[in-house]
């Protein structure tokens, strides 16, 4: 490795060193350089051997025919930067590393002093263009909205990333160093850059549902974003480079921002990603102000874990708290970009990309499982199951809403209980009649009437209601006979305070109680399913403690059957006594 005989074997090919080319952008940026038939392409990195991938089969091929070259570079090293750039006149830098590590100095080597080397070397061997990969955070101060925001916005010189304000430094050396030894330089500001293999953004949103942070949903979740896929980052590139070999003066010594020109809401798009792998939307709404309070805290203590790995939250927080959106008139204008993935076909490949990360539902889990969870079997498994626990959305839909309906027709209308049933028997007649009608009005085929079965109680249903009446009557009737014998004082505790807070519901809030009780049954159940082993542990462990309350309670009580049993043994005495005489 090391040697790149790609000018004598394709003579019409141009030559380029990507520098940071096994990085996220770098592997895009050199397939699709491969993709296009005429360049030679020096991939140029840290790591010992390139890596490769089955997934790059274009690279493998361009290393086996000699298209392509692989040299072992580290940027803080100037020497293995010349040799792998000597005579080649283009030369695109990226960052080596995607994920820095939370060490200033390494970082300042890596991206500020790898700059400078960058460009020293560039000036030594004569390279003629030079593209480098900066970002739009470097006009970002993390607190003031961006709306459209161009070319003229200077540098914020407030950052909370340390890698942001590093890049703008690298950046500002690049883009000084334009016209020198006839090195002509330009810098691109892509805007979170996604796609296959992003090591950033699509984890961040991972990590963030893994973190219970999906959940929430920061401030009115209204602003705007631009983002970017790799592939038109890379597109972005090779446009800048023919701009500059084209000697266009509105190119060199300029940055330019790079997007897919379709701003997003940051909660769409995060939801959009989140929904397909699995996870639920949020459901929870955090004020900004309180928001605010949270992530400063988080900031604090991050200052004081000399600068140990952030908590995805903080950069969820940085991410939908602002509105950053850019405007690309100077690069489609001077470069001749354009976007070549839109974003929703981006979504989509990106999403097929991490399909190893998606989390299957609970719902689904149990529905794949041949096995029914407790509350499935605890519910008979028939169409009541289904309904409570969202098998069919649709159905469960109408009942929730029809039970909201009888709710507030016999509850909420203001009229007494046999009025409401009067009035809704009143109203079923009518429409029953009208539906019996409809035929004749010509609407036959799409009013077809209701068969007579509808209205026929099967044997078996009639008799399967009476068997679970008498079941209930049966257990009603051995629990009244163990009170009666006053044999169990925590039977009695138990029904007893059972019963007490039934007549207090009842007495005071029964119109309450039954409408929480309506969405509970469609909460709770599903709900549980889905925890059921963590309920369950909460469920055992509240069980316990009152038991042993319950029993503790209990054995400070008389016991309740003495003085029955002491009747009961002077009777026997008596009779024995009387049959001896």
């Amino acid at each position: 490795m090391g040697k790149d005989n790609g000018d004598s074997t394709h003579k019409h090919s141009k030559t380029c060193v990507v520098l940071g080319g096994r990085g996220f952008i770098g592997r895009a940026l050199v397939e699709r350089l491969l993709g296009l038939g005429n360049w030679n392409v020096r991939v140029a990195d840290s790591y010992k051997s390139p890596e490769l991938k089955p997934s790059e089969p274009l690279l493998t091929d361009a290393i086996a025919s000699g298209r392509a070259a692989y040299f072992q570079v580290d940027v803080r090293d100037k020497s293995q930067i010349v040799e792998a750039i000597r005579g080649v006149s283009v030369v695109f830098f990226t960052d080596s590393m995607d994920l820095f590590p939370q060490d200033f100095y390494l970082c300042y080597k890596v991206i500020v002093q790898g700059a400078k080397n960058v460009v020293n070397a560039c000036r030594e061997c004569g390279v003629k263009r030079l593209i480098y990969n900066s970002s739009a955070d470097v006009v970002f101060d993390d607190v003031h909205d961006i709306r459209g925001g161009d070319e003229s916005l200077p540098y914020s010189g407030q950052f909370w990333d340390m890698v942001a304000d590093l890049r703008t430094q690298a950046e500002a050396l690049i883009l000084a160093a334009n016209g020198t030894d006839d090195l002509l330089t330009c810098a691109l500001r892509p805007c979170n850059v996604f796609g296959p293999g992003d090591p950033q953004l699509i984890p961040l949103l991972v990590n963030m549902a893994k973190s219970n942070w999906d959940k929430f949903i920061i401030g009115s979740g209204n602003n705007l974003s631009d983002f970017t896929y790799v592939d038109n980052v890379a597109h972005a590139h090779i446009c800048a480079e023919e701009s500059l070999s084209a000697q266009r003066d509105t190119v060199p010594g300029k940055a330019f921002f790079i997007t897919n020109l379709e701003p997003m809401n940051v909660r769409e798009f995060a939801f959009l990603f989140l929904e397909r792998l699995g996870h639920p939307r949020p459901f929870f709404n955090i004020p900004t102000h309180v928001a605010e309070h949270i992530f400063s805290f988080i900031k604090m203590l991050h200052r004081k874990s000399d600068f140990k790995k952030l908590d995805p939250s903080v950069s969820i927080y940085k991410l939908a708290s602002c509105t950053r959106t850019f405007s690309c008139l100077a690069a489609q204008k001077h470069i001749k970009y354009s976007p070549v993935v839109s974003l929703k076909e981006a979504m989509r490949l990106t999403v097929d990309s991490f399909s190893d990360l998606a989390v299957e539902p609970a719902f689904m889990r149990f529905r794949c499982n041949d096995e029914p969870s407790k509350i499935e079997k605890l519910l008979g498994g028939g169409q009541v199951a289904d309904i409570l626990l969202w098998r069919d959305e649709k159905k469960t839909f109408i009942c929730f809403v029809l039970l909201g309906f009888m709710y507030h027709w016999f509850f909420l209308s203001g009229n007494t209980f046999i009025s409401s049933l009067a009035q809704l028997l009143l109203l079923t007649i009518v429409l029953l009649c009208g539906h019996h009608l409809l035929p004749f009005t010509g609407l036959g085929p799409a009013a077809p009437r209701l068969p007579s079965s509808c209205f026929e109680i099967s044997e078996v249903d009639l008799r399967s209601f009476f068997f679970v009446m008498k079941s209930m009557w049966d257990k009603v009737a051995y629990l009244i006979k163990s009170l009666a014998q006053g044999e169990d004082w925590s039977i009695f505790l138990k029904v007893a305070s059972f019963m007490y807070v039934f007549k207090w519901i009842v007495s005071q809030y029964l119109v309450q109680a039954i409408g929480v009780a309506w969405i509970l049954v469609f909460s709770l159940c599903f709900v549980y399913e889905q925890y059921e082993e963590k309920i369950d542990e909460i469920a055992v462990i509240v069980y316990n403690i009152a038991s042993k309350l319950t029993i503790l309670l209990a054995s400070k009580l008389p016991k309740p059957s003495s003085s029955y049993n002491l009747l009961t043994e002077k009777g026997s005495s008596r009779s024995l006594l009387d049959s001896r005489q």
